[in-house]
């Protein structure tokens, strides 16, 4: 019996399979929400009008795409303005890399952005977990927007 629950265990591991748990966090999940907490203040803020997705994999890689307000729809590629592009950029985040996720915190190593200021950073994230969403907190930084110091908090869904 003991031979065949290491053997089990070994093919598990070898296949790259990993065990459900509080560790696991591979998959794809939807955004639901995102939250600025301004600590010099306390006040929240919340972001309307967003969508979102991010996914990781089993084999450490990672993937996010979110975009904010209301975004210009030009009327073609030939005709879009440089201002319009802008718009776009701006209402946008978007990176992949690869991560590490301890149970407490996950870390992204960002490989490609669309903002070449995090590409080749570490982006640290507390994780916490209610049922099939994963909560997402930031450690304090500046507001891209102002500058103002903050946490961010994004709501993420898993999809089935």
């Amino acid at each position: 019996m003991r031979y065949f629950l290491a053997a089990t265990a070994l093919s598990l591991i070898a296949s790259g399979t990993a065990f459900a748990g509080d560790e696991e966090l591979y998959g794809t999940y939807s955004l639901v929400s995102t939250t600025f907490k301004l600590l010099e203040t306390g006040q929240i803020e919340t972001i309307p009008n967003e969508k979102g997705f991010i996914t990781y994999t089993k084999e450490g890689r990672m993937l996010v795409v979110i975009i904010r307000g209301d975004r210009p729809k030009p009327e073609s590629m030939t005709k879009m303005t440089d201002q319009q592009r802008a718009d776009l950029f701006r209402s946008m985040t978007a990176y992949s890399g690869t991560y590490k996720f301890d149970g407490k915190t996950v870390e992204h190593n960002v490989d490609i952005s669309w903002n070449e200021l995090w590409t080749g950073t570490k982006q640290v994230r507390h994780v916490r977990k209610e049922g099939n969403r994963v909560i997402l907190t930031t450690v304090p930084q500046p507001r891209p927007i102002d500058g103002k110091i903050s946490e961010t908090t994004l709501i993420w869904e898993k999809l089935n």
